[in-house]
């Protein structure tokens, strides 16, 4: 905020009004300014936690899937102290396609699993939720647990690294049972984006107290909601639900049981907020809020928050090794998958090469048959398929340009971004119905390698700088390979299949 502007606001009394450049810019343009949170800072946030008492902290660990395990923030116990009780949310499972029956089952022992891996003891975590933050599944039930378990014992931290989704679970809770009603009139929502590290202090709201009447009177409407008809919701929610079927394969309706209903002056109007105008998009850029009104005044009497207990959203934490901090605007609208990933399918034979834009590529160098390679990525990141000895003229040509597409800025662009480096990979089949591991491409997404039984597989894998690769063993879909249509004639490609969304908390006709 400009000193000059603040100093007037200051002066008249408005400052608790006032929006920062970066906060204005990310919400009603999209732009990011290079702001970021160091580590040392980060540590300084989130350390605080250290010094409560064990019993009156809970940390919500927040776990990206699309970048399991890279997101869980290492060394937590370290920042928030050895003994502090954790409940792990792996967030964007609405992204990622169903690839067998009990896949959620599975992917929840994963994340367990993946957690304990990176020293945060078992003994610690309490539970492990999978959630979408964007389209409400499994927060409702998240809540619940919350409300039973932590009840009201004392304040709630949110962390997690950049990019994760805390902020939109921030944002999802203040309209929920979980935030005390009037807040969301008060408390402005946190500002989302696809830049990470957007929250760069600590946004809270106050967390109602869960009393027996109130836990009654939304079990009373949970129940209410689980027996509706699609048919029966109005034109509204309606339009909502196709909205998110758009969005994901897994969503979740949130309702609040409790409102705040304060009186309006004359003349008086509501903040309006959309908040799909803040969702990532392919779009040019434009204001994403088309109607801006004056606030109603609202605020809590000394009493209510006498002894209030807060959820807090803290920053995340940058990651080095992640290839998003080498993307602008425009390549991070194509990268960051925003939409449902329709998993694309691709049988190679030894001598073949994929690449994924112009960020990654696996050299298929040696193998008895040919294998299936599964991307799991954004929709609008291509995939280009060549032979090995065009392999480094097809890069040369067309990075920076349209076949490959990101970078964007041709050979200007390319001349500061990061080559590719590549690493080496061996691995055994395991039979044609399962993949046998994942390759990571840093944050990019993932190729999963499903190859016939006992055939060894010498493959070269390349990201920027050679940073953030990686070998996933087991694999985190790996019965991908059997959601794929036909093969495409004369193409090593096969035609896609979107598996159908699934809507909780509402009764279906089958």
């Amino acid at each position: 905020l400009p000193s000059e502007t603040y100093l007037a606001l200051q002066e008249e009394g408005a400052l608790h009004q006032a929006v920062c450049q970066r906060c204005y810019l990310l919400v009603h343009y999209r732009r990011a300014l290079d702001i970021t949170v160091s580590k040392e800072e980060y540590c300084t946030i989130v350390g605080s936690i250290r010094s409560c008492p064990t019993g009156s902290v809970l940390v919500l660990l927040m776990v990206d899937l699309l970048d399991l395990p890279c997101s869980i923030v290492p060394d937590l116990l370290s920042l928030v102290g050895e003994q502090k009780r954790i409940i792990v949310l792996g967030n964007k499972i609405d992204l990622l396609p169903g690839d067998s029956k009990n896949y959620l089952k599975r992917i929840r022992q994963q994340v367990l699993d993946c957690c304990v891996a990176a020293n945060i003891k078992a003994e610690n975590i309490e539970d492990v939720h999978l959630i979408s933050a964007k389209t409400g599944y499994g927060v409702e039930r998240l809540i619940s647990s919350l409300q039973s378990s932590w009840k009201y014992k004392g304040d709630v931290y949110l962390v997690g690294a950049t990019n994760t989704g805390k902020s939109t679970l921030f944002n999802t809770f203040l309209e929920s049972d979980y935030c005390k009603s009037k807040a969301s009139d008060i408390i402005r929502r946190a500002t989302i984006s696809p830049w990470p590290g957007t929250t760069l202090n600590l946004l809270k709201f106050p967390i109602i107290n869960p009393t027996p009447y109130r836990m009654f009177r939304r079990l009373e409407r949970l129940k209410a909601d689980a027996v509706q008809m699609e048919e029966q919701l109005t034109e509204e929610e309606q339009r909502h639900l196709n909205h998110l079927r758009k969005q994901g394969y897994l969503i979740g309706r949130i309702g609040r049981t409790f409102h705040s209903t304060p009186s309006k002056s004359k003349g008086e109007e509501m903040f309006e907020f959309d908040p799909d105008a803040l969702s990532l998009s392919s779009e040019e850029e434009k204001p994403a809020c088309s109607h801006l009104h004056t606030s109603l005044e609202v605020a809590f009497t000394p009493n209510e928050l006498k002894f209030a207990h807060w959820f807090y959203d803290t920053p995340g934490i940058m990651k080095d090794d992640c290839v998003l901090n080498h993307l602008n605007e425009k390549e991070l609208k194509i990268v960051v998958p925003s939409r449902a990933i329709i998993p694309r399918t691709f049988i190679l034979k030894p001598g073949m090469v994929l690449f994924l834009g112009a960020l990654g590529r696996i050299d298929f160098l040696k193998g008895e048959n040919s294998a299936w390679f599964s991307v799991i990525a954004s929709n609008l990141l291509p995939v280009h398929i060549t032979t090995l000895e065009k392999a480094d003229d097809v890069y040369q040509r067309h990075a920076g340009k349209t076949l490959l597409q990101v970078p964007i800025g041709g050979e200007e662009r390319m001349m500061t971004f990061p080559p590719l480096v590549p690493q080496e990979v061996t691995l055994k089949g395991i039979g044609p119905l399962e993949a046998v591991a994942d390759i990571k491409l840093s944050s990019l997404g993932w190729v999963a390698v499903t190859a016939q039984m006992n055939d060894q597989l010498e493959l070269q894998a390349y990201v920027p700088a050679g940073k953030g690769l990686m070998v996933r063993q087991p694999p985190l879909l790996p019965h991908i390979v059997n959601i794929k249509g036909e093969r495409i004639r004369k193409s090593p490609a096969y035609k896609t299949k979107k598996p159908e969304p699934l809507v909780e908390n509402l009764k279906h006709k089958f």
